[in-house]
Protein backbone atom coordinates (compact mmCIF):
# COMPACT_ATOMS: atom_id res chain seq x y z
CA UNK A 1 0.00 0.00 0.00
CA UNK A 2 1.38 3.39 -1.01
CA UNK A 3 2.14 5.62 2.03
CA UNK A 4 0.09 8.78 2.40
CA UNK A 5 2.22 11.76 1.32
CA UNK A 6 -0.30 14.57 1.66
CA UNK A 7 -3.36 15.04 3.83
CA UNK A 8 -6.14 17.29 2.59
CA UNK A 9 -7.98 19.04 5.39
CA UNK A 10 -11.18 21.05 5.37
CA UNK A 11 -11.23 23.44 8.31
CA UNK A 12 -13.85 25.68 9.85
CA UNK A 13 -11.94 28.02 12.14
CA UNK A 14 -13.86 30.14 14.64
CA UNK A 15 -12.97 33.83 14.85
CA UNK A 16 -12.34 34.34 18.54
CA UNK A 17 -10.92 37.88 18.68
CA UNK A 18 -11.38 41.13 16.74
CA UNK A 19 -8.83 43.59 18.15
CA UNK A 20 -7.89 46.95 16.74
CA UNK A 21 -4.26 45.83 16.69
CA UNK A 22 -2.94 42.28 16.72
CA UNK A 23 0.72 42.01 17.73
CA UNK A 24 2.27 38.64 16.97
CA UNK A 25 5.34 37.94 19.09
CA UNK A 26 6.11 39.04 22.63
CA UNK A 27 9.80 39.90 22.30
CA UNK A 28 11.05 43.45 22.79
CA UNK A 29 9.64 44.52 19.42
CA UNK A 30 6.22 43.10 20.21
CA UNK A 31 6.27 44.58 23.71
CA UNK A 32 7.04 48.05 22.34
CA UNK A 33 4.41 47.72 19.59
CA UNK A 34 1.68 46.55 21.95
CA UNK A 35 2.47 49.16 24.58
CA UNK A 36 2.58 52.07 22.13
CA UNK A 37 -0.71 51.06 20.47
CA UNK A 38 -2.46 50.56 23.81
CA UNK A 39 -1.28 53.94 25.08
CA UNK A 40 -3.01 55.48 22.08
CA UNK A 41 -6.29 53.95 23.21
CA UNK A 42 -6.47 50.93 20.91
CA UNK A 43 -7.69 47.45 21.84
CA UNK A 44 -4.53 45.36 21.57
CA UNK A 45 -4.09 41.59 21.56
CA UNK A 46 -0.51 40.38 22.06
CA UNK A 47 -0.07 36.74 21.00
CA UNK A 48 3.05 34.93 22.25
CA UNK A 49 3.89 31.26 21.61
CA UNK A 50 5.84 30.78 24.85
CA UNK A 51 4.79 31.68 28.37
CA UNK A 52 7.32 34.45 28.95
CA UNK A 53 7.63 37.90 27.43
CA UNK A 54 10.95 39.15 26.10
CA UNK A 55 11.86 36.58 23.46
CA UNK A 56 15.58 36.01 23.08
CA UNK A 57 16.16 38.67 25.75
CA UNK A 58 14.51 36.49 28.43
CA UNK A 59 13.60 32.97 27.35
CA UNK A 60 16.73 32.92 25.15
CA UNK A 61 18.90 34.26 28.01
CA UNK A 62 20.52 36.91 25.77
CA UNK A 63 19.91 39.33 28.61
CA UNK A 64 22.18 42.17 27.56
CA UNK A 65 20.53 45.43 26.57
CA UNK A 66 22.96 46.67 23.93
CA UNK A 67 23.73 50.38 23.49
CA UNK A 68 21.20 53.13 22.90
CA UNK A 69 24.12 55.54 22.45
CA UNK A 70 26.53 55.99 19.54
CA UNK A 71 29.61 55.25 21.62
CA UNK A 72 30.93 58.80 21.41
CA UNK A 73 28.78 60.21 24.20
CA UNK A 74 25.46 60.79 22.43
CA UNK A 75 22.25 58.96 23.24
CA UNK A 76 20.42 58.31 19.95
CA UNK A 77 17.54 55.95 20.82
CA UNK A 78 14.78 57.39 23.00
CA UNK A 79 11.15 56.72 23.85
CA UNK A 80 10.44 53.08 24.65
CA UNK A 81 14.03 52.10 23.84
CA UNK A 82 15.14 54.00 26.94
CA UNK A 83 12.02 53.24 29.00
CA UNK A 84 12.44 49.48 28.56
CA UNK A 85 16.16 49.67 29.33
CA UNK A 86 15.41 51.43 32.59
CA UNK A 87 12.62 48.96 33.35
CA UNK A 88 15.06 46.10 32.82
CA UNK A 89 17.10 47.21 35.84
CA UNK A 90 14.29 48.73 37.92
CA UNK A 91 14.23 45.82 40.40
CA UNK A 92 17.86 44.74 40.22
CA UNK A 93 21.03 46.35 38.94
CA UNK A 94 24.59 45.27 39.68
CA UNK A 95 26.43 47.89 37.64
CA UNK A 96 27.93 45.43 35.13
CA UNK A 97 27.63 47.95 32.31
CA UNK A 98 27.16 51.65 31.88
CA UNK A 99 26.94 52.80 35.51
CA UNK A 100 27.94 56.36 34.59
CA UNK A 101 25.06 56.60 32.08
CA UNK A 102 22.42 54.92 34.20
CA UNK A 103 23.06 56.93 37.34
CA UNK A 104 23.58 60.44 35.99
CA UNK A 105 24.71 60.07 32.35
CA UNK A 106 28.10 61.42 33.46
CA UNK A 107 28.95 65.12 33.76
CA UNK A 108 30.02 65.70 30.18
CA UNK A 109 30.22 64.11 26.76
CA UNK A 110 34.00 63.68 26.85
CA UNK A 111 33.74 61.56 29.99
CA UNK A 112 30.95 59.45 28.51
CA UNK A 113 32.85 58.91 25.27
CA UNK A 114 35.74 57.36 27.18
CA UNK A 115 33.54 55.21 29.40
CA UNK A 116 30.93 52.48 29.06
CA UNK A 117 28.21 52.78 26.49
CA UNK A 118 24.58 53.20 27.55
CA UNK A 119 23.88 49.48 27.93
CA UNK A 120 23.31 46.99 30.74
CA UNK A 121 22.98 43.36 31.68
CA UNK A 122 19.69 42.61 33.42
CA UNK A 123 17.77 39.84 35.15
CA UNK A 124 15.57 38.21 32.48
CA UNK A 125 12.96 36.83 34.88
CA UNK A 126 12.49 40.16 36.64
CA UNK A 127 12.20 41.98 33.33
CA UNK A 128 9.65 39.52 31.93
CA UNK A 129 7.39 39.71 34.96
CA UNK A 130 7.84 43.48 35.30
CA UNK A 131 6.99 44.27 31.68
CA UNK A 132 4.00 41.91 31.81
CA UNK A 133 2.57 44.05 34.60
CA UNK A 134 3.21 47.23 32.58
CA UNK A 135 1.40 45.81 29.55
CA UNK A 136 -1.57 44.61 31.59
CA UNK A 137 -1.83 48.01 33.29
CA UNK A 138 -1.92 49.60 29.81
CA UNK A 139 -4.87 47.38 28.87
CA UNK A 140 -3.07 44.95 26.56
CA UNK A 141 -4.63 41.49 26.38
CA UNK A 142 -1.87 38.88 26.47
CA UNK A 143 -2.49 35.46 25.00
CA UNK A 144 0.25 32.96 25.86
CA UNK A 145 0.91 29.53 24.40
CA UNK A 146 -0.47 30.24 20.92
CA UNK A 147 1.41 29.77 17.66
CA UNK A 148 0.49 31.54 14.43
CA UNK A 149 0.09 28.95 11.68
CA UNK A 150 -1.56 30.80 8.78
CA UNK A 151 -2.72 34.19 7.57
CA UNK A 152 -5.36 35.22 5.07
CA UNK A 153 -4.60 38.03 2.64
CA UNK A 154 -7.70 39.31 0.84
CA UNK A 155 -6.82 41.93 -1.73
CA UNK A 156 -4.27 44.10 0.02
CA UNK A 157 -5.31 43.40 3.63
CA UNK A 158 -4.58 40.67 6.14
CA UNK A 159 -8.10 39.83 7.25
CA UNK A 160 -7.31 36.94 9.59
CA UNK A 161 -4.42 35.25 11.36
CA UNK A 162 -4.90 31.65 12.44
CA UNK A 163 -3.44 30.29 15.68
CA UNK A 164 -3.24 26.95 17.41
CA UNK A 165 -2.94 26.50 21.14
CA UNK A 166 -4.52 24.82 24.10
CA UNK A 167 -8.17 24.46 23.16
CA UNK A 168 -7.50 24.07 19.45
CA UNK A 169 -7.37 26.23 16.37
CA UNK A 170 -8.88 29.74 16.19
CA UNK A 171 -8.63 32.92 14.16
CA UNK A 172 -8.07 36.57 14.98
CA UNK A 173 -9.65 39.14 12.65
CA UNK A 174 -7.79 42.40 13.38
CA UNK A 175 -8.01 45.86 11.88
CA UNK A 176 -4.20 46.12 11.85
CA UNK A 177 -1.37 43.63 12.41
CA UNK A 178 2.17 44.02 13.71
CA UNK A 179 4.44 41.11 12.81
CA UNK A 180 6.99 40.97 15.61
CA UNK A 181 7.41 37.21 15.35
CA UNK A 182 11.16 37.41 14.82
CA UNK A 183 10.85 35.18 11.76
CA UNK A 184 8.48 37.39 9.76
CA UNK A 185 5.95 34.57 9.96
CA UNK A 186 2.79 36.56 9.28
CA UNK A 187 4.19 38.31 6.22
CA UNK A 188 5.43 34.92 4.99
CA UNK A 189 2.07 33.23 5.59
CA UNK A 190 0.32 36.08 3.78
CA UNK A 191 2.56 35.60 0.74
CA UNK A 192 4.29 38.97 0.98
CA UNK A 193 7.86 39.24 -0.34
CA UNK A 194 10.41 38.13 2.25
CA UNK A 195 14.12 37.25 2.31
CA UNK A 196 16.12 34.79 4.39
CA UNK A 197 19.52 35.25 6.00
CA UNK A 198 21.80 33.17 3.77
CA UNK A 199 24.81 32.85 6.15
CA UNK A 200 22.62 31.20 8.78
CA UNK A 201 23.03 31.11 12.55
CA UNK A 202 25.90 29.76 14.60
CA UNK A 203 25.23 27.63 17.64
CA UNK A 204 24.95 29.27 21.07
CA UNK A 205 24.67 27.66 24.49
CA UNK A 206 24.27 30.42 27.05
CA UNK A 207 23.16 29.44 30.53
CA UNK A 208 23.02 30.82 34.06
CA UNK A 209 25.21 29.02 36.57
CA UNK A 210 26.06 29.14 40.23
CA UNK A 211 29.40 28.24 41.80
CA UNK A 212 32.16 29.50 44.07
CA UNK A 213 32.27 32.82 42.23
CA UNK A 214 28.51 33.27 42.60
CA UNK A 215 25.61 33.52 40.17
CA UNK A 216 26.36 34.62 36.60
CA UNK A 217 25.50 34.25 32.93
CA UNK A 218 27.87 31.88 31.11
CA UNK A 219 28.29 32.75 27.43
CA UNK A 220 29.28 29.89 25.11
CA UNK A 221 29.37 29.62 21.35
CA UNK A 222 27.88 32.48 19.34
CA UNK A 223 28.43 35.72 21.29
CA UNK A 224 27.58 39.28 20.26
CA UNK A 225 31.03 40.90 20.08
CA UNK A 226 32.13 44.37 19.08
CA UNK A 227 34.80 44.70 16.44
CA UNK A 228 37.41 45.28 19.15
CA UNK A 229 36.29 42.24 21.16
CA UNK A 230 36.30 40.04 18.09
CA UNK A 231 39.91 40.99 17.32
CA UNK A 232 41.07 40.40 20.90
CA UNK A 233 39.22 37.19 21.69
CA UNK A 234 36.94 35.73 19.01
CA UNK A 235 34.30 33.33 20.30
CA UNK A 236 34.78 29.58 19.85
CA UNK A 237 32.31 27.87 17.52
CA UNK A 238 30.43 24.97 19.11
CA UNK A 239 29.52 23.46 15.74
CA UNK A 240 30.83 23.58 12.19
CA UNK A 241 27.26 23.93 10.92
CA UNK A 242 25.09 27.00 10.47
CA UNK A 243 21.33 26.90 10.80
CA UNK A 244 18.55 28.81 9.03
CA UNK A 245 16.38 28.57 12.14
CA UNK A 246 13.25 28.13 10.03
CA UNK A 247 12.40 24.44 10.38
CA UNK A 248 11.35 22.34 13.36
CA UNK A 249 14.08 19.83 12.56
CA UNK A 250 16.86 22.44 12.59
CA UNK A 251 15.61 24.11 15.74
CA UNK A 252 15.33 20.77 17.50
CA UNK A 253 18.87 19.84 16.47
CA UNK A 254 20.17 23.22 17.64
CA UNK A 255 18.49 22.75 20.99
CA UNK A 256 19.92 19.27 21.49
CA UNK A 257 23.41 20.42 20.53
CA UNK A 258 23.12 23.40 22.87
CA UNK A 259 22.02 21.20 25.75
CA UNK A 260 24.90 18.80 25.11
CA UNK A 261 27.35 21.71 25.13
CA UNK A 262 26.02 22.93 28.47
CA UNK A 263 26.27 19.46 29.98
CA UNK A 264 29.88 19.06 28.82
CA UNK A 265 30.80 22.46 30.17
CA UNK A 266 29.17 21.82 33.56
CA UNK A 267 31.01 18.51 33.94
CA UNK A 268 34.30 20.18 33.00
CA UNK A 269 33.77 23.09 35.41
CA UNK A 270 32.89 20.74 38.26
CA UNK A 271 36.36 19.24 38.09
CA UNK A 272 37.76 22.43 39.65
CA UNK A 273 34.58 23.70 41.31
CA UNK A 274 32.30 20.93 42.65
CA UNK A 275 29.66 23.56 43.53
CA UNK A 276 29.22 24.60 39.88
CA UNK A 277 25.61 23.99 38.84
CA UNK A 278 23.43 25.12 35.94
CA UNK A 279 20.60 27.32 37.19
CA UNK A 280 18.68 28.28 34.04
CA UNK A 281 18.80 27.00 30.46
CA UNK A 282 17.44 28.85 27.43
CA UNK A 283 13.94 27.63 26.66
CA UNK A 284 13.98 28.83 23.04
CA UNK A 285 16.72 28.38 20.42
CA UNK A 286 19.24 31.23 20.38
CA UNK A 287 18.89 32.21 16.72
CA UNK A 288 19.56 35.79 15.66
CA UNK A 289 18.57 36.28 11.99
CA UNK A 290 16.18 34.13 9.97
CA UNK A 291 13.61 35.80 7.69
CA UNK A 292 12.69 39.44 7.07
CA UNK A 293 10.34 41.56 5.02
CA UNK A 294 11.24 42.96 1.62
CA UNK A 295 9.65 46.30 2.31
CA UNK A 296 8.96 49.61 0.63
CA UNK A 297 12.55 50.57 1.50
CA UNK A 298 15.60 48.47 2.39
CA UNK A 299 18.11 50.10 4.73
CA UNK A 300 21.81 49.43 4.16
CA UNK A 301 24.67 49.84 6.63
CA UNK A 302 26.36 52.31 4.24
CA UNK A 303 23.59 54.84 4.99
CA UNK A 304 25.24 55.97 8.21
CA UNK A 305 24.48 59.59 9.24
CA UNK A 306 22.01 59.79 6.33
CA UNK A 307 18.93 62.00 6.92
CA UNK A 308 15.67 60.14 6.21
CA UNK A 309 12.58 62.25 5.64
CA UNK A 310 10.40 59.37 6.86
CA UNK A 311 12.52 58.58 9.93
CA UNK A 312 10.67 56.92 12.82
CA UNK A 313 13.62 56.98 15.21
CA UNK A 314 17.34 56.43 15.39
CA UNK A 315 19.57 53.50 16.25
CA UNK A 316 23.28 53.05 16.88
CA UNK A 317 25.55 50.21 15.81
CA UNK A 318 26.40 48.03 18.80
CA UNK A 319 29.41 46.60 16.91
CA UNK A 320 31.34 49.86 16.63
CA UNK A 321 31.45 53.38 17.99
CA UNK A 322 30.24 56.30 15.89
CA UNK A 323 27.53 55.20 13.41
CA UNK A 324 24.00 56.55 13.73
CA UNK A 325 21.13 55.45 11.50
CA UNK A 326 17.77 57.09 10.97
CA UNK A 327 15.22 54.31 10.45
CA UNK A 328 12.88 54.89 7.48
CA UNK A 329 9.21 54.09 7.91
CA UNK A 330 9.43 52.29 4.55
CA UNK A 331 11.40 49.47 6.20
CA UNK A 332 8.33 48.56 8.29
CA UNK A 333 5.72 47.76 5.64
CA UNK A 334 5.22 46.20 2.21
CA UNK A 335 3.76 48.11 -0.75
CA UNK A 336 1.56 45.05 -1.30
CA UNK A 337 -0.25 45.26 2.06
CA UNK A 338 -2.23 48.03 3.72
CA UNK A 339 -2.49 46.82 7.27
CA UNK A 340 0.59 44.80 8.21
CA UNK A 341 3.63 46.42 9.82
CA UNK A 342 6.75 44.56 10.86
CA UNK A 343 9.11 45.24 13.76
CA UNK A 344 12.32 43.96 15.28
CA UNK A 345 14.48 41.64 13.25
CA UNK A 346 11.70 41.34 10.62
CA UNK A 347 12.39 44.82 9.22
CA UNK A 348 13.56 45.44 5.66
CA UNK A 349 17.35 45.74 5.80
CA UNK A 350 20.35 44.30 3.96
CA UNK A 351 22.35 41.46 5.50
CA UNK A 352 25.03 43.80 6.80
CA UNK A 353 22.48 46.06 8.47
CA UNK A 354 20.47 43.10 9.78
CA UNK A 355 23.16 42.28 12.33
CA UNK A 356 22.92 45.82 13.71
CA UNK A 357 19.10 46.03 13.64
CA UNK A 358 18.25 42.72 15.31
CA UNK A 359 19.26 43.75 18.85
CA UNK A 360 17.05 44.93 21.71
CA UNK A 361 17.29 48.74 21.33
CA UNK A 362 16.56 48.58 17.59
CA UNK A 363 13.67 46.17 18.21
CA UNK A 364 12.26 48.65 20.72
CA UNK A 365 12.58 51.57 18.28
CA UNK A 366 10.93 49.75 15.38
CA UNK A 367 8.33 48.19 17.67
CA UNK A 368 7.25 51.59 18.96
CA UNK A 369 7.04 52.94 15.42
CA UNK A 370 5.09 49.95 14.11
CA UNK A 371 2.68 49.97 17.05
CA UNK A 372 2.09 53.71 16.74
CA UNK A 373 1.47 53.43 13.01
CA UNK A 374 -0.92 50.52 13.51
CA UNK A 375 -2.83 52.50 16.12
CA UNK A 376 -3.45 55.55 13.93
CA UNK A 377 -3.54 54.19 10.36
CA UNK A 378 -6.03 52.33 8.24
CA UNK A 379 -3.57 52.01 5.36
CA UNK A 380 0.13 52.20 6.20
CA UNK A 381 0.99 53.19 2.65
CA UNK A 382 -1.06 56.40 2.80
CA UNK A 383 -0.48 57.29 6.44
CA UNK A 384 0.64 60.96 6.55
CA UNK A 385 4.21 60.94 7.80
CA UNK A 386 3.70 64.20 9.66
CA UNK A 387 0.96 62.58 11.75
CA UNK A 388 3.05 59.50 12.58
CA UNK A 389 6.16 61.53 13.36
CA UNK A 390 4.18 63.90 15.59
CA UNK A 391 2.83 60.98 17.63
CA UNK A 392 6.33 59.50 18.00
CA UNK A 393 7.80 62.85 19.00
CA UNK A 394 5.06 63.31 21.60
CA UNK A 395 6.05 59.90 23.00
CA UNK A 396 9.65 61.04 23.47
CA UNK A 397 11.23 59.70 20.28
CA UNK A 398 13.94 61.82 18.64
CA UNK A 399 13.66 61.32 14.89
CA UNK A 400 16.69 62.95 13.31
CA UNK A 401 20.38 63.17 14.13
CA UNK A 402 20.18 66.91 13.56
CA UNK A 403 17.65 67.08 16.43
CA UNK A 404 20.02 65.61 19.02
CA UNK A 405 20.77 68.05 21.82
CA UNK A 406 24.21 69.60 21.92
CA UNK A 407 26.29 69.15 25.08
Amino acid sequence: MEPVRTLHESLETPVRYRPDVLVVGGGFAGIAAALSAARLGRRVLLAERTYLLGGLGTAGLIAIYLPICDGTGRQVSFGLAEELLRLSIADHYDGIHGADWLVNRAPDRATRAKGKRFETEYNPQLFATGVEAVLLDAGVQILYGVTAVAARLEGDRVTAVMFEGKGGRFAVAPRMVVDASGDCDIAHFAGLPTATYAPGNHLAAWYYRYGKSGYALKLMGMVDQTEEERKRNPYADLSSRSFSGLTAEELSEMTCLSHASVLRDVREQQKSDPTWEPVTLATIPQVRMTRRLVGAYTLDESEVHTPMTDSVGMVADWRRRGPVYEVPFGTLYSPACANLAVAGRCTSVTDGMWDAMRVIPCCSVTGQAAGTAAAIADDLRTLPLSVLQKKLTEAGVVLHESDLPED
